[in-house]
């Protein structure tokens, strides 16, 4: 096992290398760069930018040279700064990306999280339910939310909550984070994430339920299940000790994804709930072409993946007792 690990982790390097190399040249190449927003918006305020304040302004951020060299040149001093571990400071926000990214990552990790817990506990034992019950009533209503979960867009979602919930019935608030006349910070803080959270794990319940219902279904059309139903076990015997420890073994592949989830925050949900979230902060720098936090951002999900990846690994020896871990 501490062989396999120590494996993946050199592996993991040169996959956290090549992404990295990847994300910052495609940054480089966006039709937007943060000087030129900096230059219209000065413009836009009714003051002129000369062209030595504009190459000055360049030569600061270390955006002078777009060449393919400029570019190299410009990751290779970035590699430096990482292994330094400095992620340099936010273009946009004027302080360094480490604290940007902590002070902003706590509201988009609660609702993530509670989202993610309700999410699993209603959707695997529904997918469950749909396959035992197949093409019946409940395996068709399941289906339905299925749809509609999936079809459904966050920011239309969204702001279909806000309209009936908040601005019609009054039972939650519009945006924001807090109430500055309630003397109950942490009520006052779950029911403001409360819309945002309903949001996530409605439209998150599809594709888990659609997930575990298609495996259940190949589980159940299993020799082994026609042979332990022969033997005279009980139905829900046959359900739950062997058909569904077994589906348990893909999904454990599908919560690989889960760790990167907690801390990505939902860009658009949060920007719909005016949530002061990661996910928000992130879209606002990519909108702005912030480098410096684009690939601070992007570079710790991508780090958060590939231990996601091999905590999914290591669990299909506890999952399945049968796979070994070379």
């Amino acid at each position: 096992m501490l062989k396999y690990i120590l494996k993946r982790l050199g592996f993991v390097v040169i996959i956290l290398l090549g992404v990295s190399l990847i994300i910052y040249v495609l940054v480089r190449c966006m039709p937007v760069s943060f000087v030129e927003a900096r230059i219209a918006a000065i413009n836009q305020g009714g003051a002129m930018v000369d062209e030595n304040a504009i190459k000055a302004m360049y030569e600061m951020y270390g955006l002078s040279d777009n060449s393919f060299g400029g570019i190299l040149a410009g990751y290779g001093k970035w590699l430096l700064a990482l292994c330094r571990f400095d992620l340099g400071s936010s273009f946009s926000q004027q302080a360094p990306v480490v604290e940007v990214i902590a002070e902003n990552m706590g509201v988009s990790f609660m609702i993530a999280f509670i989202s993610i817990i309700f999410e699993y506990l209603i959707a695997i034992p529904l997918g469950v339910t749909a396959a035992t019950h197949q093409y019946s009533l409940r395996d068709y209503v399941v289906t339905v939310l299925v749809m509609i979960g999936l079809s459904l867009p966050s920011f239309f979602f969204g702001r279909v909550l806000q309209n009936l919930f908040s601005m019609k019935l009054g039972w939650f608030p519009v945006s924001g984070l807090k109430d500055p006349n309630s003397n109950n910070f942490f009520l006052d803080y779950l029911w403001h994430i409360s819309l945002p959270i309903f949001c996530t794990i409605f439209l998150g319940l599809g594709g888990t339920m659609r997930y575990t219902r298609a495996n259940m279904l190949e589980v159940l059309n299993s020799d082994y299940i026609r042979t332990a139903r022969a033997k005279g076990l009980s139905e829900s015997k046959v359900i739950y000790k062997h058909a569904f420890r077994n589906t348990m073994i893909p999904i454990v592949t599908m919560m690989a994804g889960i760790l990167p989830t907690l801390f990505s925050g939902a860009m658009i949900t949060e920007q719909v709930f005016d949530l002061p979230g990661i996910g928000n902060v992130a879209l606002k720098a990519t909108t702005a072409a912030d480098i410096p936090f684009i690939m601070g951002y992007n570079m710790f999900l991508a780090l958060l993946s590939v231990i996601g990846v091999l905590l999914s690994d290591l669990m299909y020896a506890v999952v399945d007792p049968r796979v070994k871990l070379y």
